[in-house]
């Protein structure tokens, strides 16, 4: 699949050619992809990524697809309601990815009660008739392990995700509608041709750089974007022990006014996954993992609600970030999540803030400015409205059958792939070389890794756990 790419990549020139597979390429990949099947209209998409898809921002957030209560709290109601309008949406259109999860939110006393309960009443308002279901009043001792200065609680309902399965979702039914895409390509510059472009890609498998054309370009690279004006906020999380008893989320308002989550967490259950943190990120964009004051803050919220759990340590950590629309005025956490889309004077279309949430929205925006060059035809049309996600499982739910599914249907081309794209298996025990060796080894059989390949390939992920036994 991924050769196939290439060569369809080196042989023709495309009409579009996106550059990033997170979820806003993938999206606009196959939201493009999808108005010309729908249209009957000749429509050439690629799209490349210097990683794997979903590997990087995409991938490594809180899991949620929410509507956000921080934003209603900052009063960003505009992006609330979006937000929720495409909660309702995606859990219509891709059930089997996105799924309901109910949330306790603790609280310790009336007044608490009071305020909270108004936010999540509106909150309730502003998702309308397709709401999950109302908020309600619930005993504290629906969770017994919260602090006994949590006197009451509220409960709520959003909806979780594996966000980076949910990439390789979007981009995978786009490559079935026609898209050539290709993961360890980098776009290493770009200039005017007559009334397109040429860009120059590197492949970072063969070590080859090639030449691909096309009519327009769309700049989807997020953080590693070229554009002036993005803020970097990295976002951290760690992996504990289970904390809560119970089966619901845990979203606390902690003193300082954020939010944060406990969530369920790990294919078993038996974990909680802790986030996340707002901070400026000052190093590039290559270099993210999570710090020693975000730990200790993850691990101080994980005491403040769950004081039993003694001597907490952190099973694992990953950390990302989001290139947000800069406000100077703003702290990173209060920094607004709203997009924007626009057509920069040398003809690139850029895609820049936004939440993952309203990616579908985002995308369709992004295919509706750039249809109006490409294929005026299209520009009205919108079939991610009501077309359902495309999934493809796993034949075999084995670990041998789904590291089989990963190498010869999601293009895992390392170690980390598997691990933390395809599956999160990653960051649900501590590794050593030991443990992760029969993984490298059932992966590499597929891929035709000698045995000094799977040492590096294992050394490689080890590299980027923070709390693994190297």
């Amino acid at each position: 699949m991924r050769v196939t790419g290439i060569e369809r990549l080196k042989s023709g020139a495309f009409d579009a050619l996106i550059l990033g597979g997170g979820i806003n390429g993938a999206g606009i990949a196959r939201d493009l992809a999808l108005r010309a099947r729908q249209a009957g209209v000749r429509l050439s998409v690629g799209l490349v990524d210097k990683g794997q898809f979903g590997a990087a921002t995409s991938g490594k957030n809180s899991q949620l697809i929410h509507g956000g209560l921080r934003y209603l709290k900052m009063l960003d109601v505009r992006l609330v309601r979006e937000s929720l309008a495409e909660r309702a949406r995606l859990l219509r259109l891709a059930p089997g990815l996105v799924t309901p999860l109910e949330f306790l939110m603790p609280l310790r006393g009336i007044l608490e009660k009071l305020y909270y309960g108004a936010g999540l009443t509106a909150y309730d308002v502003l998702a309308g008739s397709r709401n999950i279901a109302g908020h309600r009043g619930i005993s504290r001792d629906a969770e017994p392990g919260l602090a006994p200065d949590f006197r009451c609680a509220l409960a709520f309902y959003d909806a979780r995700v594996q966000s980076a399965r949910f990439v390789l979702a979007n981009v995978f039914d786009a490559v079935r509608n026609g898209v050539a895409a290709a993961n360890y390509v980098k776009a290493e510059h770009w200039e005017r041709s007559g009334d397109g472009w040429r860009v120059t890609l590197f492949d970072a498998l063969s070590g080859r750089r090639f030449e691909a054309r096309a009519r327009k370009l769309i700049d989807a690279m997020g953080p590693w974007s070229t554009v002036s004006g993005l803020r970097l906020v990295r976002g951290s999380h760690i992996v504990l022990p289970r904390l809560a008893e119970g089966e619901r989320a845990i979203a606390w308002f902690e003193p300082s006014g954020r939010i944060v989550f406990v969530i369920p967490w790990g294919e078993t259950g038996g974990l909680s996954l802790v986030g996340t943190t707002d901070v400026d990120h000052h190093a590039g964009p290559d270099d993210v993992s999570i710090s020693r004051a975000e730990t200790e803050y993850l691990l101080e919220v994980a005491r403040a609600l769950f004081p039993a759990a003694k001597a907490l340590e952190p099973i694992s950590a990953f950390s990302a970030l989001r290139g947000l629309l800069r406000q100077e005025s703003k702290t990173a956490a209060g920094t607004s999540r709203e997009h924007r889309i626009w057509n920069s004077p040398d003809g690139v279309l850029h895609v820049a803030g936004g939440k993952y949430t309203t990616y579908r929205r985002m995308s369709e925006q992004a295919a509706d400015l750039a249809a109006r060059e490409i294929a005026p035809a299209l520009a009205g049309v919108h079939p991610t409205r009501s077309e359902p996600l495309a999934v493809e499982i796993p034949v075999d739910d084995s670990l041998a059958g789904r590291i089989e599914h990963a190498a010869a249907r999601e293009m895992a081309q390392h170690l980390s792939d598997l691990m933390f794209v395809s599956t999160y298996w990653g960051w649900e025990r501590r590794w050593d070389a030991g443990s992760l060796a029969p993984y490298a080894r059932e992966l590499g059989r597929h891929l035709g890794w000698n045995e000094r390949r799977q040492r590096e390939e294992v050394e490689a992920v080890l590299c980027t756990l923070p709390f693994a036994e190297k």
